[in-house]
């Protein structure tokens, strides 16, 4: 199944990228482009992974303002190729199942296959940080029975999610199901649909 794979390359980007811990450190595909489905799962998922700790860091309420606009900046561009590798991973399916015959009564998803991977990815990183804190030594009992309850949930939900997105994959391959990509048209880091940046020009 595609999504046994998915999760384990998404278990696999989140405990290294925490063996340093730190969003500055250099980031390396344990995957080359010959393996490109893979390549890509891992650099969405690190992806992921780096913008998840940047939200934590903007939300100290101590931080430096001027500290606090360059992360802002950060977290966009960071937006710009979470979306991007979205649109990367999409174009591999369309690819893969560019040959399929299309039956008359086919219907379209409400997203694509690789949005759903994005919140595969996303609920991996819930699961990890939710199972810290229910396993958090220096929480009290209460806590960790409670962000328990929540991960038993995060996990059923991975469970469901997972079944889906498989399930899609193998009615797009077997034609009742059609794929489109919509390119993200994103407004606000371009110069020419975004006023206040049109107007700095």
């Amino acid at each position: 199944m595609f999504t046994e794979k998915a999760n384990k390359i998404f278990q696999d980007v989140i405990e290294k990228y925490h063996i340093i811990n730190t969003v500055d450190q250099p980031f390396e595909n344990a995957y080359d482009k010959s393996d490109l489905l893979e390549h890509l799962l891992y650099r969405k998922c690190w992806i992921d992974t780096v913008q998840w700790h940047y939200e934590d860091i903007i939300r100290d309420p101590q931080i430096d303002p001027v500290a606090a606009l360059t992360l802002k900046r950060q977290i966009d561009a960071s937006n710009q190729d979470r979306t991007d590798m979205v649109e990367y991973i999409d174009s591999y399916f369309l690819e893969k199942y560019k040959g399929t015959s299309v039956k008359d009564l086919a219907t379209i998803n409400t997203e694509s296959p690789a949005w759903g991977v994005d919140r595969l990815s996303i609920l991996a990183l819930k699961v990890y940080h939710m199972n810290e804190e229910a396993t958090r030594i220096d929480a009290s009992d209460s806590h960790k029975a409670a962000c328990q309850k929540k991960l038993d949930i995060l996990l059923e939900q991975r469970v469901d999610l997972s079944t889906a997105i498989d399930t899609l994959l193998s009615d797009i391959e077997k034609g009742d199901k059609y794929m489109k990509v919509y390119k993200q048209m994103k407004m606000y880091n371009d110069d020419e649909l975004n006023p206040v940046l049109r107007g700095q020009k």
